[in-house]
């Protein structure tokens, strides 16, 4: 069992997509022994980080791996050798369908401690490429803060996060590959996310160029009260920030959660 700890250190990861998966592998290297030496226990990259995001279906599909193959392996000993947890994005394989958009956690004795597969697939790109996820959003522990794992598109929708408070999740840790268009996720959804859960919201994006895509940056930590507590700029940036319990609990003590008239909710389901 975890011994809770009153504070978890991030660290959000924005960058540029490398060229291939050994190159992307040698800055994560880089950059997790950065984020370690500044104190940070969890690195957050951003979505498909190891492979590139807008690489095409025929590249996503050969570069799928299983959660435990060498990309995951190799991962893990990164993990391991700099003493941080480690949430990355890649493509996971899917037999003969297209792969899945995914993100694991790897802790820092290299073992998984949570996978999560995109569940809103976003424009043609996402489409093209990948087959949406199927289960919903789960919380697991880790050093007695509870987490959730969310990909991008995904946190637009008050149902995927309102899944995770209602498991009692303290914050949400979302990989992205937001575009330069859509700044409102950033500037105005994480924070709102964030305040009307009464969690934290780690949103770690992609910056830069693919072909046919330009990434906004703008990475974001926010509070449960919805306070920007750190946000990158549109350049490559390691941003960190410290989850403090004591905030997380001040929240849940003013939540809305036990209000709910679940009883009139019925409407949620109609498909518009």
């Amino acid at each position: 069992m975890d011994a809770p700890a009153d504070t978890l250190a991030l660290a959000l990861w924005q960058c540029a997509y490398a060229e291939n998966t050994s190159d992307a592998l040698l800055r994560l290297d880089s950059t997790a022994a950065q984020a370690r030496a500044h104190g940070a226990e969890l690195l957050i990259c951003p979505e498909m980080s190891l492979t590139g995001y807008a690489i095409g279906a025929e590249r996503v599909a050969h570069l799928a791996e299983s959660p435990d193959a060498p990309l995951a392996q190799a991962v893990g000993m990164i993990a391991q050798r700099h003493g941080l947890a480690i949430v990355y994005g890649y493509p996971e394989s899917n037999g003969t369908h297209p792969p899945f958009n995914a993100v694991q956690m790897m802790g820092p004795d290299a073992r998984p401690l949570a996978h999560y597969r995109k569940t809103h697939l976003f424009g043609d790109t996402d489409r093209a490429q990948f087959t949406q996820g199927d289960r919903p959003p789960a919380v697991f522990t880790w050093r007695g803060w509870r987490l959730g794992l969310l990909i991008c598109y995904d946190v637009e929708f008050p149902e995927t996060m309102r899944l995770l408070a209602l498991q009692g999740a303290d914050a949400a840790l979302v990989p992205t590959a937001n575009m330069l268009a859509f700044d409102e996720v950033p500037q105005l959804l994480v924070p709102a996310r964030a305040c009307e859960n009464q969690m934290y919201v780690a949103y770690a994006n992609a910056c830069g160029e693919e072909p046919g895509l330009s990434y906004g940056g703008l990475s974001t930590l926010a509070s449960p009260r919805g306070t920007v507590m750190a946000r990158a700029g549109r350049e490559a940036d390691l941003l960190y920030g410290e989850l403090r319990r004591s905030v997380r609990g001040e929240a849940s003590a003013a939540s809305q959660l036990r209000n709910r008239r679940i009883d009139l909710y019925g409407g949620l389901l109609i498909q518009p």
